[in-house]
């Protein structure tokens, strides 16, 4: 019996892309032997008319399968749902706007058959971004791997290829705050990346503006590293030391008979430390936020409707029958 692909799609307003994204991924299954391949694609609440043209797709194709949510829980959520109902012995999550090549998926699955469980694309040149976006992208990893235990690969995205074993392991993981990246990095097992030239979009417009960028960072950051609540606490003891040093400075003055109304020195104290105590107590917030969102116990995602997703697990490109 044939082993099965399974290709994950987070699809969120992407309608320009979709139809240059089939044709892509239909010329993809000439080059594929030996496999049986199942399309996942998963609507995150899109507002264009994305679902309408996946469902076109999908009645055409048995093995085109649709998650569609209910309202758009994020890239990350969409990529999960994909993940826990893929079925194949083989899965690889990629984007919809053609940034990550499917023709790479063949040397993706050249590296499996060597034995790895973990395939990840590495970003050699990154076409169409803008130099602040890399650069800070770069800076962004370096930081985050100089704080977490868990070294995770530079010029990294979400396009990779994980093994039924990989894929298993990472369902089992349930916190809220996602961070595939890194989460895929923890599980361990056989990882190698293998390097390509980024494209840049063919059409619309980029679903992580510097916003969603910067709490994206934050995420990974506080997911995958406790040293920020042990900064806060090594910058309370060095405020407390120098506070301390002022205070035998004072009484030193005062008992050398030398006092000023020391109304500068006074608001320079207050507003340090009132600043150090503000920075420290919203580093708590963030890691109590991310506590009480895993205690309230909510579903990742609410799925709305679906689209071939019965018991038959359909993998051949044939004509949906009526």
């Amino acid at each position: 019996m044939r082993k099965v692909l399974s290709i994950v799609l987070p699809i969120y307003n992407e309608e320009k892309c979709i139809d240059a994204l089939w044709e892509r991924l239909r010329l993809l299954k000439q080059r594929i032997d030996g496999y049986g391949i199942e399309f996942i694609m998963v609507n995150d609440g899109s507002s264009d008319r994305s679902l309408t043209m996946m469902k076109g797709i999908a009645e055409r194709h048995h093995n085109v399968k649709i998650l569609s949510f209910s309202r758009n829980f994020g890239h990350q959520v969409a990529l999960s749902a994909g993940l826990e109902h893929a079925r194949g012995d083989v899965v690889v999550v990629m984007d919809a706007d053609l940034q990550d090549p499917p023709e790479l998926i063949v040397d993706m699955l050249s590296k499996y058959q060597e034995g790895y469980d973990i395939v990840y694309a590495v970003r050699r040149e990154r076409r169409g971004e803008t130099s602040f976006k890399r650069k800070s992208a770069s800076w962004f990893y370096k930081t985050l791997n100089r704080l977490s235990s868990t070294p995770i690969p530079q010029n990294t995205g979400d396009f990779r290829l994980l093994s039924r074993r990989a894929v298993d392991a990472f369902n089992r993981l349930g916190e809220k705050d996602r961070f595939l990246r890194g989460m895929l990095s923890w599980i361990g097992f056989n990882q190698v990346g293998i390097e390509y030239d980024r494209p840049p979009r063919i059409a619309g417009e980029t679903k992580y503006p510097l916003k969603k960028m910067l709490l994206f960072a934050l995420d990974g950051i506080v997911s995958f590293s406790n040293l920020p609540l042990r900064l806060a606490t090594w910058l309370g003891f060095f405020t407390s030391f120098l506070a301390l040093l002022y205070i035998v400075v004072v009484l030193i003055k005062k008992f050398l008979g030398y006092t000023l109304p020391g109304y500068a020195s006074i608001m320079v104290s207050i507003l340090f430390l009132g600043g150090v105590q503000l920075i420290t107590i919203g580093i708590l917030g963030e890691y109590i936020s991310r506590i009480y969102n895993e205690a309230k116990g909510r579903p990742l995602y609410i799925i709305e409707e679906t689209v071939n997703c019965n018991d038959y697990q359909h993998t051949e490109d044939e004509p949906q029958s009526t």
